[in-house]
């Protein structure tokens, strides 16, 4: 149970409450929590979550702080989502109105005169930081669709933390950081010249289809040094940018540098499974999103682990180690890799369009092993030799999401030791609504002796449970 419609429970309806339980042993670092129903989440269902662990490495920090930064739309999403599944929409993504950093932001009320709009004693985002020191950022990007460039005006970040792991050190002037991800910085308050500096969130624009006139693809806030001998300055910083190219392609950071703490080398895979990603037009001229032969239509009052439980032991245990079950789902709309036992795979991603997709898998990290951008990916055959070759698997990166970008590939590996339905899924909003969901059924002869819950059956009944799901393809047939 994780909250994710379709796959694990059922929606919680208007007025209705719903517990959930769960415990984050072995795991410490930056996460959030958001809406898994359509599009909610963007509309602000959302927030941060950090774990602390005795096990975490101790820094030697003044202050640690979250930063969330987001793209941010003035429309209600299901507004939104319901244009962009429409027909002849295909790379037609909604694109922001805004950037917001920690929720704030602060526009010309001018630019938007159809808008109730009032900035009286409104401010951006001042972060106050004791001066001499050094301090922890755990950025996340928590939107929809954009990626965004961040800095600090004259101070490199040091990247400690990648999705919940903690890494060696490495300096950078700017950080990319696409929807879902997290890095934990670590910025040293010693700047010689002033005590006011812009911290800038530039989304990488190129990633949109089309312009909005209306937005301001860079979000500001401002870093202000404070000390016990001196008040915090109030005046705006005049502070200077690094002089590095601006970022135009979306693409993950470059994180071949960054090495976990703790050294793990992924054991030998099981198995190469391959996807293909992409987006398929088909009746009605609809543009939808695939992994494989599969576009996703969540069963919002049944979902999949429901129906795996309610068959029964015999009909739904597949005794094959890894399989893609199409016997109890149909793989048109559910595709479901099943893996039996413990199993460790290699997922070879094609990205077979040409807009950049941050993949992101519920309930497990995995190893990042090759990301790329001319030709293929090396053949399962061949895979094995190329990453002893390369010596890619001495302790490679771990992390829950991955970007891969438009018209390329990456290579990760995971071990499927979580027992669940889990899903993987492109972690831009639009995208997954549009249908690029898969899921994993991982350890089903574990899976296949829980129940469920009498309140999480009672759930599935309750009035209002399908309001505000994605709007079914079929309101759109026969239209020209």
């Amino acid at each position: 149970m994780d909250g994710t419609v379709g796959v694990t429970q059922c929606p919680i309806a208007p007025n209705s409450i719903f517990t959930y339980k769960f415990n984050v042993r072995g795991q410490y670092g930056t996460y959030w929590y958001h809406a898994h129903h359509s599009a909610q989440a963007s509309d602000g269902l959302l927030g941060p979550m950090v774990v602390h662990s005795e096990r975490e490495r101790q820094m030697d920090v003044a202050s640690d702080r979250v930063i969330m930064v987001q793209d941010h739309y003035h429309n209600l999403t299901s507004e939104l989502l319901m244009e962009y599944l429409a027909p002849d929409q295909e790379n037609n993504e909604p694109v922001p109105d805004n950037g917001l950093i920690n929720g704030r932001n602060i526009r010309d009320c001018a630019d938007f005169e159809d808008w109730r709009c009032d900035t009286n004693n409104r401010d951006m985002l001042n972060i106050d930081l004791e001066s001499g020191h050094r301090h922890r950022l755990r950025i996340i990007n928590v939107g929809a669709f954009a990626e965004f460039q961040i800095q600090v005006d004259e101070h490199p970040f040091y990247v400690t933390e990648v999705d919940g792991t903690a890494v060696h050190p490495e300096s950078f002037h700017r950080l990319n950081i696409m929807p879902a991800q997290r890095y934990s910085v670590v910025l040293e308050t010693n700047a010689t010249k002033g005590d006011a500096f812009w911290m800038r969130a530039r989304m990488v624009t190129h990633c949109f289809k089309n312009e909005n006139s209306r937005l301001e693809a860079e979000t500001k806030a401002i870093i202000r040094y404070k000390s016990p001998d001196n008040p915090v300055s109030t005046e705006e910083p005049k502070s200077k940018e690094w002089s590095d190219a601006i970022e135009v392609i979306c693409r993950d950071l470059n994180t071949t540098a960054l090495r976990p703490v703790e050294a793990i080398s992924p054991p030998p895979a099981d198995e190469v499974i391959i996807i293909r990603a992409n987006f398929e037009i088909g009746d009605w001229r609809l543009a939808r999103g695939f992994f494989n032969d599969s576009t996703w239509h969540p069963n919002a009052t049944s979902p999949s682990l429901h129906r795996f439980l309610d068959a029964g032991i015999q009909s739904t245990t597949s005794k094959t180690p890894i399989t893609i079950n199409d016997k109890m789902f149909d793989r048109k709309n559910e595709l479901v890799l099943e893996t039996n036992g413990m199993r460790t795979i290699d997922i070879s991603i094609n990205n077979f369009d040409d807009g950049a997709h941050p993949f992101h898998l519920h309930g497990h990290k995995f190893f990042v092993l090759l990301q790329g951008r001319d030709g293929y990916p090396p053949s399962p055959a061949e895979l094995p030799t190329y990453l002893e070759k390369h010596n890619l698997l001495e302790n490679p990166l771990r992390r829950d999401t991955v970007t891969v970008e438009g018209y390329a590939w990456a290579v990760i590996r995971v071990v499927l030791d979580n027992p669940g339905l889990w899903a993987f899924h492109c972690h831009n909003t639009w995208h997954a609504e549009s249908g690029m969901v898969m899921q994993m059924l991982v350890r089903s002869e574990v899976v296949k002796s829980w129940t469920v819950s009498e309140e999480e059956r009672e759930i599935c009944n309750r009035r209002g449970v399908l309001k505000g799901m994605r709007p079914d393809d079929s309101i759109w047939f026969g239209q020209f």
